[in-house]
C-alpha cells in the first residue's frame, strides 16, 4: 500500500469554461479499499499524497497504531491537480487560472465515485486542504460523516486573497520566484513571537542574521523539490476557496450539511485567523448542533498544525479513537462502497 496510482477524470468542464482531461494521482494506506471506513486526507500547499510511512509528511498522525490508525481505516489522499508530485509533465497545468477550489472538489468527488466510494468516514486537511474539505462537504452534503478542517476556513478572506495576489506577483516577476515566494510565505505561516523565540536576533555570521539564513534555506529546499507551475496552481486554489461561490449562502449550506463538523483552529494563526474560525463556529452552531471547535495553543502560528502534534493528536483522538470502528462487513460496505 502507498504506491502512487492514477485515475482518469475525462472531459471535466471547469468553472472557467475550459474542458480538460485530468489524470488524478493518489495513494492508499492501511486496509484495502472497500474493507474499512475511508478517511480522505487533503494535503496543504506544498504537500502531496504521501501522508504516511517513513517519508510521510503526516506520519506523526497517520499510521499503524497512530491516531488515524491504518489498522482500522482506509486512508486515501489525492494529489491536487497540477501539484507536480506524480512527475508526469503532461499533468502540470500551465493555465493555472483555469481551475478554482470548487473545481478540485468536483474532481475529487468524481474520482471517489469512480473508485466506488459511497461514503467517507472523515475528510481532513490542513490549510488549503481544509478549505477543500469544506468545498467537498458543500458539494456533497450527505457524503461525509466527519468534516475536519484544520487551520482553514470555508472561504479565502480578503487578507488571504491579498497575500495570494502578492505571491502571484512574485511567482510571475521575480528572478528567483520559488525562493522569493516561499520566503514571503514563511513569514505568514509563522508569527513574530515564533521567530523571536527561535532566533532572538542571533547572527549567523557577520553579514547575515540567523532568521535570514533560515528563510534562504526554506526558499532553496522548496525550489529544489517543487516546480514553478505547481506553486502557481496551488496559490490559485488557496485564493479561490469559497463554498458560497455557487450562489447559496453559508447558512443554507450548513443547514443541508449532515456531517459532524470539527473545526480545528490555531490561536496565533495569522493566515486563517482564529477569530474567523470562531465566527464560522458560532454561525454554524446556531443552525446545527453537531458542530465543534478546538483550538491549538501555540506561538508558532499557521504552521502549528505541522508542529504541535501532541495537541493535534489529542484533538483527533476524540474523533478517531473514540468512534466505534466497524468490523461487521455489511456495516463497512454501507460506509464505503455499497
Amino acid at each position: 500500500m502507498g504506491e502512487l496510482q492514477f485515475i482518469s477524470v475525462s472531459d471535466y468542464k471547469a468553472k472557467s469554461g475550459k474542458t480538460m482531461d485530468i489524470q488524478l494521482s493518489y495513494q492508499l494506506f492501511g486496509i484495502a479499499l472497500g474493507k474499512a471506513p475511508v478517511v480522505l486526507i487533503n494535503h496543504a500547499l506544498t504537500g502531496n499524497s504521501n501522508v504516511a510511512g517513513l517519508d510521510g509528511w503526516w506520519n506523526e498522525v497517520v499510521g499503524p497504531g497512530k491516531t488515524i490508525d491504518t489498522n482500522n481505516y482506509t486512508v486515501l489522499s489525492f494529489n491536487i491537480p497540477g501539484n507536480g508530485y506524480d512527475g508526469v509533465p503532461n499533468n502540470l497545468i500551465v493555465d493555472y487560472k483555469s481551475l478554482v477550489a470548487s473545481d478540485v472538489a468536483n474532481v475529487f468527488a468524481t474520482a471517489l465515485q469512480l473508485l466506488g466510494v459511497k461514503k467517507l468516514f472523515a475528510v481532513i486537511g490542513g490549510s488549503v486542504g481544509g478549505g477543500l474539505a469544506w468545498e467537498l462537504a458543500a458539494l456533497k452534503p450527505n457524503f461525509i460523516e466527519h468534516l475536519i478542517p484544520i487551520a482553514a476556513d470555508w472561504k479565502s478572506t480578503d487578507w488571504i486573497i491579498a497575500n495570494c495576489h502578492i505571491q502571484d506577483r512574485i511567482l510571475n516577476h521575480s528572478s528567483a520566484p520559488l525562493e522569493d515566494a516561499r520566503m514571503h510565505a514563511m513569514t505568514l505561516y509563522r508569527t513574530p513571537e515564533s521567530l523571536s523565540s527561535k532566533f532572538d536576533r542571533t547572527l549567523e555570521n557577520q553579514s547575515c542574521y540567523a532568521v535570514e539564513s533560515w528563510l534562504n534555506h526554506h526558499g532553496k529546499i522548496l525550489a529544489d523539490r517543487f516546480q514553478l507551475s505547481a506553486y502557481k496552481m496551488m496559490n490559485q486554489i488557496l485564493k479561490t476557496i469559497d463554498i458560497t461561490a455557487g450562489g447559496n449562502n453559508f447558512e443554507s449550506i450548513i443547514d443541508k450539511l449532515t456531517s459532524n463538523v470539527h473545526i480545528v483552529t490555531v490561536d496565533s494563526d495569522l493566515f486563517f485567523k482564529s477569530s474567523e474560525n470562531w465566527e464560522t463556529y458560532v454561525n454554524s452552531k446556531i443552525i446545527k448542533d453537531n458542530v465543534n471547535i478546538y483550538e491549538i495553543q501555540s506561538v508558532h502560528g499557521h504552521d502549528a498544525f505541522l508542529m504541535e502534534y501532541a495537541q493535534l493528536n489529542e484533538i483527533l483522538k476524540s474523533i478517531f479513537q473514540h468512534s466505534k470502528v466497524l468490523k461487521n462487513p455489511a456495516q463497512i460496505a454501507s460506509l464505503s462502497r455499497s
